[in-house]
């Protein structure tokens, strides 16, 4: 236990300076809250425009794409240094793992994790009973080009 008591007050230190630090912040800082210190910062672009609220979910998905191929890296690597050693139960156990991954990834591509841009997205018709082609023209105007023609084609008879 002697050991552990530099550690051990070492950590305590430190987390009494966190909350010192956060503590005096509060109270000797000023607040002057501006709309300059409530937009965002980036690169040093302003904002010319309003900022969305939300993130896309497209993002969040592939989010959990990276953060799933640093856990296949991360538990792969030392699977592969002592493979001798941990013989068929290895491959077994890595084999299980890799498959669960891989079903992991198979949902991100049927989520559409990795479509990006309006031109990848499937569109479906809609197809309405009710819609002929007659119909349709019709309501874009066709009936008013019919009177048109007739008049034109009276004056260059004439």
């Amino acid at each position: 236990m002697e050991q552990y008591l530099p550690v051990l007050t070492l950590g305590v230190l430190g987390v009494l300076f966190v909350l010192l630090s956060i503590v005096a912040s509060r109270l000797l800082a000023p607040e002057r809250d501006t709309i300059a210190k409530r937009s965002a910062y980036e690169c040093g672009i302003t904002d010319q425009v309003a900022i969305p609220e939300r993130f896309p979910v497209k993002f969040y998905l592939v989010a959990m794409l990276f953060i799933m191929f640093d856990i296949e890296i991360v538990f792969l690597y030392p699977w592969a240094v002592a493979n001798d050693e941990l013989g068929l139960f290895g491959l077994i156990a890595m084999t299980i793992f890799t498959g669960i991954f891989f079903l992991s990834f198979v949902y991100e591509l049927a989520k559409g994790g990795l479509n990006w841009g309006p031109g990848r997205r499937l569109l479906t018709p809609a197809t309405n009973p009710e819609r002929t082609t007659t119909s349709t023209i019709r309501k874009v105007g066709l009936e008013g080009r019919m009177e048109l023609e007739t008049d034109t084609d009276d004056s260059e008879a004439a």
